[in-house]
Formats: structure tokens, sequence, C-alpha cells
């Protein structure tokens, strides 16, 4: 069976082409007295005007994005948090440090854990959480390491990769829920000090995975967008030291006018130095 999974995995070398990728807003979303943060992942609304985010303490939320003429963000109102539900897995942070999302057409949405390692369905907000089920491969994955980023394609199938590989020079395998079945058909080279922390499938089909590097005195940030099919990889974004804060979600949409967004969103771990930071950019190319 690992000799399967070796031979059908593709290692998306750097592919060819010129991408503009520019900056094309900056908000911050009030912690409203300490009680939102955490936000490890994010889904935008097709017409940018809603959100649903997740905290790494287990919890769920949605809102209300204002834009100004230009299309910036100009407000969040943000509802009250969820706390994730599953009655066949005790409490606690353990076992809810949900890291990842998708959201379907139908409005269905996927979670992700990195403390037991899993992957939730939710039929809606609120609504409690039947876990997919578990590969052995998944037990192998490192503490607090795990799933970090989590994906859903045009056909349904989910996408997820655990933020540590294992090894510099090992590759991020990526995991593909499909037709309930998991295999691993991909992985994505490691390159540099960067982990894995989120992943979204654009309206192009092609996924974007967002990393992170810490160096001790600030953050790094990193976006390369893969063609699964051809298997090439693209950096597109990749900023200096302190740029963003701790950016650990994306989501990829496009505007009524066809413009593709790219929105990330950051973790201030729950402290007062660091901020729920948003970016987001403009993609030409």
């Amino acid at each position: 069976m690992l000799k399967i999974l070796f031979s059908a995995a593709i290692l998306l070398m750097g592919g060819l082409g010129f991408t503009e990728t520019a900056l094309f807003g900056r908000f911050v979303i009030h912690t409203d007295g300490g009680r939102i943060g955490g936000l490890s992942a994010v889904h935008i609304g097709d017409d940018g005007s809603t959100i649903i985010a997740v905290s790494d303490r287990g919890m769920l939320m949605q809102g209300t994005i204002s834009r100004d003429a230009e299309g910036q963000i100009s407000g969040i109102a943000m509802g009250t948090p969820v706390s994730i539900e599953n009655a066949d897995l005790p409490g606690g942070l353990t076992n809810n440090d949900s890291e990842g999302i998708a959201v379907a057409p139908d409005g269905t949405i996927y979670v992700s854990f990195e403390g037991q390692h899993r992957v939730g369905k939710f039929a809606n907000f609120g609504a409690a959480e039947q876990t997919l089920p578990v590969p052995r491969e998944f037990e192998a994955l490192q503490d607090n390491s795990s799933l970090e980023a989590l994906a859903i394609d045009a056909d349904g199938a989910l996408y997820t990769i655990p933020e540590r590989s294992g090894r510099y020079d090992r590759p991020f395998p990526v995991y593909r829920y499909k037709d309930g079945k998991w295999d691993q058909p991909y992985a994505i080279p490691r390159t540099g000090a960067y982990l894995m922390v989120g992943a979204d499938f654009g309206p192009d089909g092609m996924l974007y995975v967002l990393e992170r590097d810490f160096s001790g005195f600030g953050f790094y940030t990193r976006v390369r967008r893969l063609d699964l099919d051809a298997a090439t990889a693209e950096t597109i974004l990749e900023t200096g030291i302190g740029v963003h804060g701790n950016m650990e979600g994306i989501s990829v949409w496009q505007t009524a006018d066809s413009q593709v967004i790219m929105t990330l969103i950051a973790d201030n771990n729950f402290r007062s130095i660091l901020t729920n930071e948003i970016a987001e950019y403009r993609i030409d190319g």
C-alpha cells in the first residue's frame, strides 16, 4: 500500500508564467473584549459580503462584510461565536483545535483539526459535528502540527494538508477525501522553513496554499498556486518579515467583474500585541 501511495504522488515543481499580486486592502477585526480571536481559517462568500471563520479554540463564527465603492473592506459585523459540538469526543482545546475550513456550495461546512486528527462535517452553521472516517495515516501525524489546511474542489472532494511534513526534506502530503474514501494523490515539496497553514481552491480551479515562517521577531507569509493536473507550482506572494501578522487562513474568490481576490486572515493567538488582521490581494494573471 505504501508503494502505491508513493508511486501515485506528484511532486509539484516550479511552474512557468507570471502573476501580478497587489495588496488591495487591510482591515482588523476587533476582538470584542477577547471574544473573537485565534482565527485560523476563513471562507469569504462569492460576493465578498459574507465571512465564516474558525477559531483554534473550537469556535465557528460568521459575519457580514461592508465594502466601499472600490470594493475594499470598510466594516465587518461578526455574530456570536458558536462552539463546535461532538458528542463522541470529550471536550477541551486538545480535541477541538480547529484549524482549516471549507464550505460546499450547499452550505455544508467542513473543519479540520490538529488536536484529535480528523475532519468534521457540519450540515450548516451551528450544527453538530459528523466526523468523517479517520484513515490510519492520520494517526502518525505530529501533535499540534497536523491537519492545518483544508480545501474543497469543484467536484466536492476535500483536500487536507498537515502543518509539518516531519522533515525539512520531506514533501507535505496532500490527503484527499473523495467518494467516501481517503487517498494521498499529491505531495508538495517543502522549501525553506515555511510551514503549511491554509489552502483554498480558486475560481480558476487551482489550489492556493498559504505558508508561514516565524523568525522570533516577526512572521513571513508566502502563497503558492498549484496546478494539480499539470503538477506545477508558482509562488505568487512572498512577504518580508513583519509585513503581516500570523497569517493562517486563506480564501480565494471572484468579484462580479471577474477580479480574483485572495483574502488572508491572521491568528492573534489571543495576545494583545497581535491582531485579527485581514489582508486582501488582487491577483492578475
